[in-house]
């Protein structure tokens, strides 16, 4: 082989993004179907691309993606490889999916310890972004209840366990795919009588009443999560319905449904379609008022002892195939931050903001966390968690929600990484103030920085946060333009391009404001 040839790599070039579709980069996606496979990857590409592993693409921002250097694509590592059904665990790839879990085990009598809002979210990805669910209160984020994995880094290969190497593991864990990637884990179960739940449902008057239900009664309850009015105003801001609820168990089912094999038959559909992307603007202020108003007048004031599906109770979106595809071509920007127990005024300040500039958001949920885990970059942290879908298009949405970053830094909070999409990186440190123990962890298994993703660059994650202008190649080419870009915060709410700074050819363009963005 000539010195000058490049060996040859099984990828394809395309356009990524998050599932919030604000900002897609063009990188090499290399598939691979083993984990001997992600070894070649490293080998292969001696250091000189930057590398971050993808599963089934559910994080909203651009923490999967890394603009001109090389996408793993692992969900094809999604083999069951151990188990024991006795003692409630078992040992997958990274590439299964949490919905292939909840398949496979459900009919055994066995859960997912923690889940999040959608069952479309591989098992690597959910150690990535240390997911949460309804039961964090409870028990914890998805980390906690991993006793082991094997991952794949530049310079080898490490076996990790909180016991083991506890620094590692614990980098890893919220670390967004940055220390390496996952291959396989191991993971405890909760047992299950039946694939049903039994759910509370009452409606809060304002947020006071709302936070106050949750805080006198949540422990009783396994799960727990606020839906909540962001367009009401005045003495009906924060008006909530909250749902609070347990894994149902056979005594709980009529006596025709208890037949073991019936009650924990598990078979959630999508049952329609986003069949094209809508028209910008659909979610307005008009349309997202009314449609709080009839979702607040439809839920019951006060319901004991429902029985629901655990994919109606769980993941409601999921039965409905793409759709982000409803937030129109400019996509949406995902909004979630955690403050401390006693800072309360700064969640009503957040919906004071947003609806006195008539921001519409339709789903916005609240819950309440436990105790965090040990990870310096994991985000769950005790206290509030307010998490909102926000259409990009208003002017004012940029501006908005750097005052709100402000407001939650102030207090001691942090917004989630995994939903990010426009943070300042000047305030990364503020938010998550172990960032350098995590950098020192990083440094030990990947001294060449070869793990990196747009987001870790936009915000500085490893290090210094990558300039804001330079000459901006065209994607897909060789040949430089001139580009002058904005500010990388404000990449999901301002029309923008950008070079990648890592490999070369493919541009990240940034959308908000101005032009539509690429399928995901």
């Amino acid at each position: 082989m000539s010195p000058r040839t490049a060996p040859a790599i099984p990828t394809r070039r395309q356009s990524l993004s998050g599932w919030g579709r604000t900002a897609p980069s063009v990188a090499d996606i290399w598939r691979v179907g083993a984990e001997s496979e992600v070894d070649d990857v490293f080998a292969k590409l001696g250091g000189k691309r930057a590398v971050v592993a993808r599963g089934l693409g559910r994080s909203y921002g651009d923490a999967a993606q890394s603009a001109g250097g090389v996408v793993v694509d692992t969900t094809a590592l999604d083999r069951v490889l151990e188990a024991d059904l006795t003692e409630g665990w078992i040992r997958v790839g990274a590439g299964t999916s949490l919905d292939a879990l909840m398949r496979m085990l459900l009919p055994k009598g066995w859960f997912v310890p923690v889940s999040p809002g959608t069952r479309y979210v591989t098992v690597g990805g959910a150690i990535a972004a240390d997911i949460h669910g309804k039961n964090h209160h409870r028990d914890g984020s998805f980390c906690s209840h991993v006793t082991r994995l094997s991952l794949a880094t530049p310079g080898g290969r490490h076996e990790v366990s909180p016991g083991s190497d506890p620094d590692l593991f614990w980098a890893t864990a919220g670390g967004m795919g940055l220390t390496g990637i996952v291959l396989d884990a191991t993971v405890r179960l909760l047992p299950v009588e039946t694939s049903r739940m039994r759910v509370d449902t009452e409606r809060a008057g304002d947020l006071d009443d709302c936070m106050a239900r949750m805080s006198a009664r949540d422990h009783e309850y396994r799960y727990s999560v606020a839906w909540v009015d962001c367009m009401a105003r005045g003495a009906r801001l924060g008006r909530s319905v909250l749902t609070r609820g347990d894994h149902a168990a056979l005594d709980d089912l009529p006596a025709r449904d208890r037949d073991p094999e019936l009650a924990r038959r598990f078979d959630a559909t999508v049952r329609a379609s986003v069949p094209f992307t809508a028209p910008p603007g659909l979610l307005n202020a008009v349309s997202v008022s009314a449609f709080n108003e009839l979702w607040f007048r439809k839920a019951p004031r006060l319901r004991r002892g429902a029985l629901e599906s655990i994919a109606s109770f769980f993941h409601p979106l999921d039965g409905v195939g793409d759709w982000n595809r409803l937030y129109g071509p400019r996509g949406f920007v995902q909004y979630q931050f955690v403050v401390p127990f006693g800072a309360e005024a700064t969640v009503r300040t957040v919906l004071e903001r947003l609806s006195s500039q008539r921001v519409a958001s339709f789903l916005a949920v609240l819950k309440r966390f436990g105790a965090g885990d040990p990870g310096p970059l994991s985000f769950p942290a005790e206290g509030w968690t307010l998490a909102l879908d926000l259409p990009v298009g208003p002017a004012a949405l940029g501006p908005l929600l750097d005052d709100l970053d402000r407001a939650v830094v102030d207090v001691g909070g942090r917004v989630y990484l995994a939903k990010d999409a426009r943070l300042r990186p000047e305030l990364l440190e503020a938010m998550y103030p172990r960032l350098a123990e995590w950098r020192a962890v990083r440094e030990r298994v990947d001294p060449a920085g070869v793990m990196s993703s747009d987001l870790a660059r936009r915000l500085g994650v490893a290090g210094r946060a990558r300039s804001t202008r330079r000459r901006t190649p065209r994607a897909g080419t060789g040949s430089g333009t001139r580009g002058t870009t904005r500010s990388t915060t404000r990449s999901a709410t301002r029309g923008a391009t950008r070079r990648s700074g890592a490999g070369t050819g493919p541009t990240r363009r940034a959308t908000g404001t101005g032009s539509g963005t690429e399928e995901r």
